[in-house]
C-alpha cells in the first residue's frame, strides 16, 4: 500500500514521503503531515482521528509509531485525547482566521434590490413536498434524464404558467435551467448572429453574461411607457430582452401599444423577444399583468424563475420556447451541463401541484405589499416610480440633490445599503459609448423591500428617511426641496 495516501473517513492526504525527505524518519513524517493538515485547515477543529490501530494499518506502519505521533501532537496542543472518546483535533488558531477579521461586515439595513426575504422561505412546506416527491420517485430519477428537465416539473409549470401568468405553454416546449442567467446564455449560444438588445437602464450583470458568451449588447431605451421598440433596427439584432410586467429598475409596465410593436418587430426581423418575467406574480394595484408570450408564443421566449418567489438558492428557472428553438436549446444544454439537478425539480413540481406554491406566493405578496405601503408612507412627497408591483421601487433624486456616490458613502456610514439608478445605465453619459445610450441620465435610488427580515424592515426605513432628510432635504408634493441645508 502507498505510504502517502489514507482514506479513513476524513478524506485526508498524508504525504509521508515528503516528510521523510526532510529527515527524522516515519514518526516525524507523520507528525509533520498531521500538523500541516491541522494548520492548513484540512483537519478542522473537532474532527475525530482514526484509532491508532486503524491508521497504522492504513499507512503500513507500526501502531507504536502512530501512538507516539499522537502523543507528541497532543503535548503540542494540536490534538485532544480523552479516554473513551478517542483523539480529536483541538481548536487551533490559523492564519486565515486572523486575516478575515478585517473583512467588511454586511449592512445592518439592507435595502438593495434583487433578493427576496429568504428568511421567509417555506422550509416546512418545502420539506413536506420533498418527502412526498422523493418517496414516490422511481429509480430512474437518479440517472441521467431529459435535458429539458423532469417531466413532472414541466407538466406542473405548464399548468401553473397558463393559469397564473397567461402563458401559452406545453410541457414539450419548456426547458428547465439552473437560474435565469443560464437561460440567457443558452439563448446566446443558439440564436443566429447579431447583437442582443437589453433595456437601458437595466441589470449590468445580464449585459456582462451575454458579453462573456460572446454576444454584442446594444441599449434599448426605456421611458415612461417601457422599452421603446422604435429604437430597434429592422435587422442585425438577435433578440430584444425586456421586462414587460415590471421593468427593472424603473418599475414601469410596458404599454399595450409597445407590447404589440415589439411582437411586430420580432416577426418582421425574423427574431424573438425574450420576456424576463422575474417578479410578475407580485402586483398590488390590480391583477398581475399577463405575460407577453401569451399573445405571441411563436415570437416570444418566456423566462421565469424561482429566485424571487422562493429564493435564489433554489437555482431553478424555466424557458417556454417557440417550437423551432426547443431542439437547439436542448442541444446547447446537453453540451454545457447536460441537465439541471433532478431532486429540486421533483420537489418544486410537488410544491406547485399541491398548491403550496400558490399559497406561498399569496403570503409573500401580502408581506411585500405591507412593506411597500410602509415605504410609500415614509417617503411621501418624494418622486417614486414602479410602486404598483414587484419587490423594489425607484426614488428619483430631485434637482440639486447630492450625487448618488455621496449618498452611498453617507449610507454606508449608517450601515445602510441600497441600489442606485446610475449603476444600471449601459454607459456613463460622459464615457465611451454614451452616444449610443438612451438619455437623459437621470439619477435615483433603487430601493428593495424584499431583502430585510420582517422584524428589521421598519428600522431600515427609518434609517433611510433620516438619510434623505439630512442629505436631500424634505421634498414637497411638487418634487421641490423645501429644505436645502445639505451636509
Amino acid at each position: 500500500m502507498s505510504d502517502d495516501w489514507s482514506t479513513f473517513g476524513v478524506d485526508l492526504h498524508l504525504d509521508l514521503t515528503a516528510g521523510r525527505a526532510s529527515g527524522g524518519g516515519v514518526r516525524a513524517a507523520l507528525e509533520r503531515s498531521l500538523r500541516d493538515a491541522i494548520r492548513g485547515g484540512r483537519l478542522s477543529c473537532g474532527t475525530q482521528l482514526p484509532a491508532t490501530r486503524v491508521l497504522a494499518a492504513e499507512l503500513g506502519v507500526s501502531r507504536g509509531t502512530v501512538s507516539a505521533a499522537y502523543d507528541q501532537l497532543t503535548a503540542e496542543g494540536y490534538l485532544i485525547a480523552r479516554h473513551g472518546s478517542g483523539t480529536r483535533v483541538a481548536d487551533v488558531a490559523r492564519p486565515e482566521r486572523r486575516a478575515t477579521r478585517g473583512a467588511p461586515r454586511p449592512p445592518r439595513h439592507d435595502l438593495r434590490p434583487g433578493t427576496p426575504d429568504v428568511g421567509s422561505f417555506p422550509v416546512a412546506a418545502w420539506l413536506r413536498a420533498s418527502r412526498r416527491a422523493l418517496g414516490e420517485a422511481p429509480p430512474a430519477v437518479f440517472a441521467y434524464g431529459d435535458s429539458r428537465g423532469r417531466p413532472e416539473l414541466r407538466a406542473a409549470l405548464a399548468d401553473y404558467l397558463g393559469r397564473a401568468r397567461g402563458v401559452d405553454a406545453a410541457p414539450g416546449r419548456i426547458v428547465v435551467t439552473a437560474g435565469y442567467v443560464q437561460a440567457l446564455t443558452l439563448l446566446a449560444h443558439v440564436l443566429p448572429g447579431g447583437a442582443f438588445a437589453l433595456e437601458d437602464p437595466g441589470l449590468p450583470f445580464h449585459r456582462e453574461a451575454l458579453r462573456f458568451a460572446g454576444r454584442e449588447v446594444v441599449p434599448l431605451p426605456v421611458d415612461a411607457l417601457g422599452a421603446d421598440p422604435a429604437a430597434l433596427p429592422p435587422s442585425g439584432v438577435a433578440a430584444a430582452v425586456v421586462t414587460p410586467a415590471h421593468q427593472y429598475p424603473t418599475g414601469v409596465t410596458l404599454h399595450p401599444d409597445r407590447r404589440r410593436a415589439l411582437v411586430s418587430w420580432a416577426r418582421a426581423a425574423a427574431t424573438v423577444v425574450v420576456e424576463d418575467d422575474y417578479d410578475g406574480e407580485f402586483r398590488y394595484d390590480r391583477q398581475p399583468v399577463g405575460a407577453l408570450q401569451g399573445t405571441a408564443p411563436d415570437d416570444v421566449v418566456y423566462v421565469g424563475t424561482a429566485s424571487k418567489t422562493l429564493a435564489p438558492g433554489v437555482r431553478l428557472a424555466w424557458m417556454v420556447l417557440p417550437g423551432r428553438l426547443v431542439e437547439p436549446v436542448m442541444r446547447a444544454k446537453r453540451l454545457t451541463d447536460f441537465q439541471t439537478e433532478a431532486l429540486g425539480q421533483l420537489t418544486l413540481a410537488e410544491f406547485i401541484t399541491s398548491h403550496a406554491y400558490d399559497r406561498h406566493v399569496r403570503a409573500s405578496r401580502s408581506r411585500y405589499r405591507r412593506r411597500r405601503d410602509l415605504l410609500l408612507s415614509a417617503l411621501e412627497g418624494y418622486p417614486l416610480e414602479g410602486v404598483a408591483a414587484g419587490q423594489h421601487l425607484l426614488l428619483g433624486l430631485p434637482t440639486g440633490a447630492p450625487p448618488e456616490s455621496h449618498l452611498l458613502r453617507q449610507a454606508a456610514a449608517r450601515s445602510l445599503a441600497f441600489g442606485t439608478l446610475g449603476e444600471h445605465w449601459h454607459a456613463d453619459a460622459s464615457g465611451p459609448g454614451a452616444e449610443g445610450a438612451s438619455a437623459p441620465r437621470r439619477t435615483g435610488l433603487v430601493l428593495g423591500y424584499g431583502t430585510p427580515r420582517e422584524g428589521g424592515f421598519p428600522e431600515a426605513v427609518t434609517e433611510l428617511t433620516r438619510l434623505l432628510r439630512d442629505e436631500v432635504g424634505v421634498v414637497g408634493a411638487t418634487g421641490d426641496r423645501s429644505v436645502t441645508d445639505l451636509r
